[in-house]
């Protein structure tokens, strides 16, 4: 009779000779065929930045009805959406750097808590400046923490080949969010009025999103036993977090970065982008109002932009990991400015179908911005300090979504017509796409090995000294 033990140990001998992996490897392995938690990750962020942007789209449906209630001009109401992109210019990189030091869960948590808060104390606004604290600086604060700033500190170290995939996949909540909450929020209000509606948002964002990152959310692939990106389980590669030196993998940090031109296009083309996104976030259900359209039908054609640009940003982060991001974002770009062109139209007394196109045609070219912010920033500056430099971009945002949420307002005021507004959206938009190119995230890995040589030289004429 055999000795189990012995049989055991015999294994493990065996094993051990000819060179097959540990047991615990080979379940990392079998467990990589299988599935890969990166998408779970992908998932947790495409559901958290659907509320994220929910709530930012979401403030147009607010507008008409608080403007109708209060009497309150449209520039100074839209002021309250101005200030909660303020607070996010200051709050983003601050997100971003604080998921990179402290991990995801410690940092986004409470801030679902501050956001639910400021949702649903609106419902008690009876002035203008209680619209500014809750809407605007408490809530303003709070969803920060469930944007992209923070979910981009995470998804890149999850992903490199399929970084543009998975980015189309996290940013198609935006789309999503777009999609529910805008007609969701205009039949709560029709309903039950703004104020119930604000109390059932508020509560709704702590119910979901609380346990959703709370239980599921990891930091870098290592926390759920992988070595790598991509689900890898070879040997890991030597520490990227370590000082670079003449024989170490150069790291990017802040500062080696903002020494680069590529930086600060890679800042400045989000940012035109954001001034007709949020020119139209904000004023685009009042305009279709004022042009005679219902309510709910201006709120549902709104929504359906989010239904067609939630697709389109999988596919325009799938086309550009084949074409490059730089071409992918250019053919974007071309649909979301030739888009006002229709609005235009409907302005002069065009038919009600010019509607219906630029919805279709700015959906098509909405949908290629987000995944190219991440994508693009993460393939020039990838690395332990990626969430305070893709928060620093976020911050860019906030002020092209600042100016587009206030001089649609303000044009509208001045002229009675959004027809000079829907002009700055297209020429910010042209503009987004000449710095696209000029951040060219194409050379990532070219930039970094000059910058290298460039220390390497450095350190070379120290040594001599």
């Amino acid at each position: 009779m055999s000795n189990p033990l012995f049989n055991e140990d015999l294994r493990k001998a065996r094993r051990s000779i000819m060179g097959n992996p540990a047991p615990e490897v080979s379940q990392t392995r079998k467990r990589k065929s299988l599935f890969y938690y990166g998408w779970i990750i992908v998932l947790v962020a495409m559901i958290s930045m659907a509320f994220w942007f929910g709530f930012r789209t979401m403030f147009s449906v607010f507008l008409v009805a608080l403007v109708d209630e209060f009497g309150w001009g449209r520039g100074e109401t839209s002021g309250v959406q101005s200030l909660a992109m303020i607070v996010y210019i200051v709050t983003a990189p601050l997100a971003g750097g604080l998921v990179d030091r402290f991990g995801p869960r410690r940092v986004i948590l409470p801030g679902i808590i501050l956001l639910a808060a400021g949702i649903f104390l609106c419902g008690s606004i009876h002035r203008l400046i209680h619209f500014y604290i809750y809407f605007g600086l408490m809530a303003g604060i709070g969803v920060t923490f469930v944007s992209l700033a923070t979910y981009t500190a995470i998804i890149p170290h999850w992903f490199e080949k399929r970084r543009g995939t998975a980015s189309g996949i996290a940013s198609s909540g935006m789309g999503l969010g777009m999609m529910v909450f805008v007609p969701l929020s205009q039949g709560f209000i029709s309903l039950w009025g703004w104020r119930i509606s604000f109390l059932i948002l508020g509560i709704a964002t702590l119910v979901v999103l609380l346990p959703l990152n709370g239980l599921l959310l990891r930091h870098r692939p290592q926390d759920a036993g992988y070595s790598g990106p991509d689900g890898e389980t070879a040997p890991t590669k030597p520490d990227e977090n370590s000082a670079p030196t003449m024989n170490s993998p150069f790291v990017w940090t802040v500062g080696e970065a903002m020494r680069t031109s590529n930086f600060w296009a890679l800042m400045l083309f989000p940012m035109f982008s954001m001034v007709g996104i949020y020119l139209i976030s904000v004023h685009f259900v009042g305009f279709l109002v004022g042009q005679g359209l219902d309510r709910m039908a201006a709120a549902s054609a709104f929504a359906m932009i989010g239904i067609i640009s939630t697709p389109f940003r999988i596919i325009w982060g799938f086309v550009s990991d084949r074409i490059g991001r730089e071409k992918a974002y250019t053919l974007g770009s071309l649909f979301f400015c030739c888009s006002f062109y229709c609005l235009v139209r409907f302005e002069q007394g065009g038919g009600v179908w010019l509607v219906y196109l630029f919805v279709l045609l700015i959906g098509i070219g909405w949908g290629a911005t987000a995944p190219m912010f991440m994508a693009s920033a993460a393939d020039l500056f990838h690395g332990p300090a990626i969430g305070t430099i893709y928060g620093m971009l976020e911050g860019t945002v906030g002020i092209g979504g600042a100016f587009g949420a206030y001089i649609g307002g303000y044009l509208f005021d001045k002229t009675g017509s959004y027809m000079q507004a829907f002009g700055v959206a297209v020429i910010s938009g042209a503009l987004s796409c000449a710095f696209m190119w000029a951040a060219a995230p194409r050379r990532g890995k070219l930039l970094k090995k000059k910058v290298l040589e460039a220390k390497k030289t450095t350190w070379g004429t120290d040594n001599t000294r």
